[in-house]
């Protein structure tokens, strides 16, 4: 028997829920991205375009909650392909700066083009009355999850 309160119960299915719709439209994005791209590297193009400014590699890990290590992977195989450049600190020198280059916007943009068959097809399942109705409590919990990391 779980030990669970019905209110837990019901907030945990939906961390759940979430979690698998999580894996579920990660692998559906990452069949349709061009360039090689993977979810994480496609994120990271949308995260600097949305949020434009200056972003160290340390800054980015812990705002996508990655290691260091992992984010120094992604952004090297992002440079590799010309979507950023690295640049030094000017305020300290020993700090790298994540650069967007033209390339790297061109290819969110690209991403975002090859994604529509798929959010074409997604329109079947929910109406637009229902994507409306989603979106302000999804966004309350990312900011409460993100306010308590």
């Amino acid at each position: 028997m779980s030990t669970l309160s019905q209110r837990e119960q019901a907030l945990f299915l939906l961390l759940n829920e979430i979690g698998i719709i999580s894996q579920l439209s990660s692998a559906r994005l990452e069949r349709l991205l061009p360039h090689g791209l993977t979810v994480a590297q496609f994120g990271l193009l949308n995260h600097l375009v949305r949020l434009d400014g200056d972003w160290s590699p340390a800054r980015l890990a812990a705002a996508f909650q990655v290691t260091k290590g992992t984010m120094t992977s992604t952004l090297q195989r992002l440079e590799s392909k010309g979507f950023i450049s690295m640049r030094a600190n000017p305020a300290d020198g020993r700090a790298k700066i994540v650069i967007l280059t033209e390339a790297g916007r061109r290819a969110r943009e690209a991403a975002l083009a090859a994604a529509e068959p798929g959010l074409a097809d997604l329109k079947a399942a929910l109406s637009s009355a229902e994507v409306d109705a989603l979106i302000p409590g999804l966004q309350k919990l990312r900011i409460w999850l993100d306010m308590h990391r």
